[in-house]
């Protein structure tokens, strides 16, 4: 059976990968719905749980019949807008969600997740050890030739450096950014070679400008506060021309990607080595919000992206970055990527879908 699916894409590019990424692999037919969520959102939302009042429906695509089989969302914004789409279907819908629902686990058919929320797997929730995505060295393959001949002055080997920025309890300061520059720069004078960087929308720039002082090895670098100076975002071929990476740990979606390469992967930890009450930037809203729902939210609203870090390591698929010198000097250094499929999270996740619709793999 083929079912007509619905994908509810936000404002986020990372809950909108996952959503895309899940409903290509079904193979079914999709028509994607923008939904803009208002400013204020958080308490209709929250108080009425299938409701509309929560988002813009005229900056939004149409949310009309006929309604589809199933709906894939992600984020708390879109899940009244799915939970809404079934109740006018008169509950003839089938829901997944990607990521951590707000809503009660029972509200969906599938919930497909991830090691850093604390949902229990069985029943109708699948956790993957990485975030859904895309991406293999195959499907990158043209990005990097089309690349190279642009970096071909820089020498190998080529360690591509992804930076993310504010997570969580994660507060990317210049000294974060910095910290990071000294442990790239001690990685290549190990091995000799270059950089390639991409930092994120979500850098701040002040991070920004304290990698950017701190970094003192030859480099190619994207920044998303000047993107003229390149003719297109270079992240795919960087992604594909890596002789190995260098992530900042709380970018899931960097992670996933870097990890599909099959390339060796140094996780760097933005977590500060001082307790986070002497420093002043870890009581604004987001990180001090994030401490309080870590020690009194429900098991299941909690994160901690600490979990798929270390998870990495111990998996073999990822070495800490501070570790990178003493790795090297023990011949350890090009330690070997596992032989994974950089897809089988979404392979799995596709198969669990289809089984709610009778089938069996696709």
């Amino acid at each position: 059976m083929q079912a007509k699916v619905w994908t509810l894409l936000g404002r986020k590019a990372g809950d909108n990968t996952q959503v895309e990424t899940l409903a290509a692999m079904l193979g079914w037919p999709v028509e994607a719905r923008r939904i803009n969520a208002r400013a204020w959102e958080l308490l209709p939302h929250l108080v009425l749980g299938e409701t509309l009042l929560g988002i813009d429906r005229a900056a939004s695509s149409p949310l009309v019949p006929p309604w589809p089989d199933l709906v894939i969302s992600a984020g708390r914004r879109n899940e009244p807008v799915a939970r809404w789409i079934r109740a006018q279907a008169g509950g003839r819908v089938k829901l997944v969600h990607v990521g951590r629902p707000w809503a009660q686990i029972d509200t969906y058919d599938l919930i497909v997740t991830t090691p850093q929320y604390f949902l229990p797997e069985g029943g109708n929730v699948l956790v993957n050890p990485l975030p859904l995505h895309h991406l293999s060295r195959e499907s990158v393959a043209g990005d990097a030739a089309r690349l190279a001949p642009r970096l071909a002055h820089l020498p190998r080997p080529w360690t591509t450096v992804l930076i993310g920025g504010d997570s969580g309890a994660f507060v990317f300061t210049p000294e974060t950014g910095q910290r990071l520059a000294r442990g790239v720069n001690r990685l290549v004078a190990a091995t000799g070679g270059s950089v390639l960087v991409s930092d994120s929308a979500r850098t701040p720039a002040p991070a920004r400008a304290g990698f950017r002082a701190a970094l003192d090895v030859p480099a190619a670098c994207y920044w998303f506060d000047a993107k003229g100076d390149w003719p297109e975002n270079p992240y795919r071929g960087f992604l594909g021309l890596a002789d190995r990476f260098v992530v900042t740990g709380e970018s899931m979606s960097m992670l996933a990607e870097a990890a599909a390469m099959a390339r060796p992967l140094y996780v760097f930890d933005p977590a500060e080595a001082e307790a986070w009450w002497r420093r002043a930037h870890n009581y604004g809203l987001k990180p001090l919000s994030h401490r309080l729902a870590m020690r009194f939210a429900p098991r299941r609203m909690r994160r901690d992206v600490g979990r798929i870090q270390a998870a990495l390591v111990a998996q073999g698929q990822a070495r800490w970055l501070e570790e990178a010198p003493a790795l090297i000097a023990g011949g350890e250094g090009w330690f070997g990527a596992a032989d994974i499929d950089p897809l089988a999270g979404a392979r799995r996740a596709a198969n669990r879908v289809r089984t709610l619709f009778g089938g069996g793999p696709g």
